[in-house]
């Protein structure tokens, strides 16, 4: 053996060993527990929570379902994340673990001046405490934005159906539904937000639709106003009536004039009523419905592929903790606003502390009274509690490991989401790395490449008629993307002829609304160390004297960069040009004296929807900027709140005053504000439904001269063919093809030759 293949033998196990003792000392770090810091709320602690609360005498509760409104009940129950400073140092150093506690919200109806309050209650498991969570200086919870509940909504209806007895026959006579003894014809409705048009106000407009399947795609051509802000229901009334263009005083005044013939009256198609089950008898079936119709003219009549793993998962679940390859992460999924991935490492390195979702909106056009009055902002309706169960097969693989949730939402007791999470890996379709790497002789010197395997965390939020499907996405190569599809049935209006100033007509009485989806991520990067500095890196072009050919001239490509040390230098508005490179960068250095760095890399097609200082754009000021760069504060975590729905013109959280100190953000801890989202202009092609092809949208975070080297390299899928004069390719492999699988695809061959033929 020669000397330095000896050497180099040598230096290679050498490396194996330190690699084996790295990932064994990670491994030890990561495994026994502490993650727990991060866990959602089990069902014994948010019993135990609700136990406390109701011994609790002064507070007077009565369960959530009591059908009124003036009543004392705890609305949610969800985890309260210590601060930072302590999940850290008990993570780093160890000791006792935080105090573990509970964010309690309780709506005080039944009392003079009603109202809302916030407690932090604990210790967890067994709490004896509880304390108030004041709201933001300067800033106040109202009666008015609270969300709306089970119970209200009831009510709600139960007023829909009183106060439109005039209409009984009006709506017979014009739709074939009713409120009034209807069975399987009844009429049923969509109420949008904001309620009203300034603060303390809780008026809402209320869609009516014909309840079959896909109802969403079904307006009468009714809407009414009904102004439902007193704690008795005995004082809610209407105060207007849209009816196919027209404005009426009240639901008699409607009726009346439609006895005398003063109603341009629409009579909509006759629909069957719903079958067994919800099922729609009608054949064809309704252009609501999923039910297959037409022909490809391929036929697909048989079952497609689907995603095996032989020889079981290669990711390994903890409790919330997630190992993948280089990456450990814990995640929780937040009943008020949805998915949260804590505490990401990859190689051990730390890369960010929480990466999660802030908020998601919609806002509308319309003609309609309802359909301009549309603003969703669904923290408001209980974006991360609606995450109903996943199809195996369909939402993820069925080799997916799927995960219930808990959620204490409206309710009396915990509710159990089955399947409300998967984690799966799968295959991208896509090679990580491949080259072919040609003798220019109709041969090769050699073919590499490594396969795309990425790991999935997902759920998904049901917002009414909207589907949200929420993926964080885990790559070989260090790098963490997060994406949101949007699908589901659209907000549609009634059609007329005005409306296309708004939308698209999509069926005889149907107007699709336009509008625009836009997500808040909160991206807290601790960049191998909480002390960070935020860079941008462009390209600028120069004109010089070529140095070889002084008798001409070279224009060429170079660098520009520039660092950012104020918050409001680095809040980038919409219409401002957004530098390509954003650069979290750490003070340490690589070993080419670049700074350790990881880059943002946002996929949008967002743009500013609502002038600024208007009305109720102060609930959404975060919308203002693709980014935000702030310095960490305990007082911004959350850039929404389940109240600024309902009172958007006074919102408790403000984003924009997170700007407003302007702190420095050099060498400090640092949260990314992203705002990413489209326009949605509806077409005849989201009937039934919006598909998820074209209306995904989110961000990475990718290693900038973080690591030596492409990390990927650790993977043993790579496979790399070196050709033989004679006989087969030499296959080289680092994990064994298996064998003897029935579900296995033919064996693995490469050619590599290329021939006239």
């Amino acid at each position: 053996m020669r000397p330095e293949t000896l050497a180099l033998g040598w230096a290679v196990a050498a490396t194996l060993v330190l690699q084996a003792l790295t990932t064994a000392k990670c491994t030890s770090q990561t495994l026994h527990g502490k993650a727990r810091v991060f866990k959602d709320l089990s069902a014994q602690e948010l019993k135990a929570v609700h136990r406390f609360l109701w011994s609790q005498e002064e507070l007077r509760l009565e369960p959530s379902r009591t059908p009124t409104v003036a009543k004392n009940s705890v609305f949610l129950i969800e985890m309260l994340l210590p601060k930072k400073q302590n999940i850290l140092r008990f993570l780093n150093k160890g000791g006792r673990p935080p105090v573990r506690e509970a964010r309690a919200v309780i709506f005080f109806g039944a009392q003079e001046h009603p109202n809302v309050t916030e407690f932090a209650v604990g210790p967890l498991p067994w709490p004896y405490y509880m304390r108030e969570l004041p709201p933001r200086p300067g800033h106040r919870t109202t009666w008015t934005s609270r969300p709306i509940t089970w119970a209200e909504s009831v009510l709600l209806g139960q007023t829909l159906q009183k106060t439109t007895k005039p209409l009984h026959q009006f709506f017979l006579n014009t739709t074939g539904f009713s409120f009034q003894d209807c069975d399987s014809r009844c009429l049923t409705f969509t109420d949008v937000a904001p309620r009203g048009l300034a603060s303390g106000e809780r008026r809402s407009w209320f869609i009516l639709q014909r309840s079959v399947e896909g109802y969403f795609l079904h307006p009468t051509g009714l809407e009414l106003l009904i102004d439902h802000r007193s704690t008795d229901p005995q004082d809610w009334k209407v105060e207007q009536v849209w009816y196919n263009g027209k404005l009426y005083q009240s639901p008699e005044e409607l009726a009346r004039k439609y006895e005398e013939g003063q109603v341009d009256v629409v009579v909509l198609e006759d629909l069957p009523p719903k079958g067994q089950g919800g099922e729609s008898t009608q054949e064809p079936p309704l252009f609501s419905s999923y039910k297959p119709r037409g022909e490809f003219p391929t036929p697909t009549t048989v079952n497609g592929p689907r995603q095996v793993q032989p020889q079981g998962p290669r990711y390994k679940l903890e409790g919330n903790t997630v190992h993948y390859g280089g990456w450990s992460f814990s995640f929780r999924l937040r009943s008020s606003s949805g998915l949260q991935i804590l505490n990401v490492h990859f190689n051990c390195e730390h890369i960010a502390y929480e990466v999660s979702v802030q908020e998601a909106v919609a806002l509308y056009g319309g003609h309609t009274p309802a359909g301009m009055q549309t603003n969703y902002i669904d923290v408001g309706w209980g974006l991360g509690s609606v995450t109903h169960e996943l199809a195996p097969g369909i939402d993820c693989p069925d080799t997916a490991t799927f995960l219930d949730a808990l959620h204490y939402y409206d309710a009396d007791d915990p509710v159990r989401y089955p399947r409300a999470l998967c984690v799966f890996e799968m295959p991208t379709g896509v090679p990580l790395r491949r080259h072919f790497n040609s003798n220019f002789s109709g041969g090769f010197n050699f073919y590499a490449g490594l396969p795309g395997q990425v790991l999935v965390l997902r759920t998904t939020s049901t917002v009414y008629n909207y589907d949200y499907i929420w993926d964080f996405i885990f790559y070989h190569n260090g790098v963490l993307e997060a994406k949101m599809h949007a699908t589901g049935y659209i907000h549609a209006t009634f059609y007329t002829p005005e409306g296309l100033h708004y939308g698209t007509r999509l069926h005889t009485h149907l107007l699709g609304n336009m509008h625009t989806h836009l997500v808040h991520y909160r991206i807290d990067l601790d960049v191998a160390g909480t002390k960070n500095s935020f860079q941008t890196l462009q390209m600028k072009l120069e004109n010089i004297t070529n140095p070889w050919s002084p008798r001409h001239h070279l224009v060429q490509s170079t660098l520009k960069q520039m660092s950012y040390h104020r918050e409001r230098q680095a809040a980038f508005r919409f219409g401002q040009t957004l530098p390509k490179y954003l650069l979290f960068t750490s003070p340490k250095e690589n070993r080419w004296h670049h700074k350790r760095s990881y880059r943002l890399q946002i996929h949008s097609m967002a743009d500013q929807v609502l002038p600024l200082g208007w009305q109720q754009e102060r609930a959404v000021t975060w919308a203002r900027y693709p980014l935000a760069v702030t310095k960490y504060r305990e007082s911004e975590v959350c850039s929404s709140s389940i109240y600024n729905q309902n009172d958007p013109w006074d919102p408790p959280v403000v984003f924009e005053e997170f700007l407003h100190n302007n702190e420095n953000i050099e060498n400090e801890d640092l949260v990314a504000w992203v705002t990413v989202g489209f326009l949605h202009i509806p077409h005849s092609e989201d009937i039934p439904n919006t598909s998820t092809p074209g209306n995904s949208v989110g961000f990475l975070l990718r290693p900038f001269n973080f690591f030596p080297e492409d990390p990927s390299l650790a993977s043993k899928d790579t496979v790399i063919v070196w050709p033989r004069d004679s006989g087969p390719n030499y296959v080289q492999r680092w994990i064994p093809e298996e064998d003897g699988d029935c579900l296995m695809p033919d064996p693995f061959s490469y050619n590599g030759t290329y021939r006239p033929v």
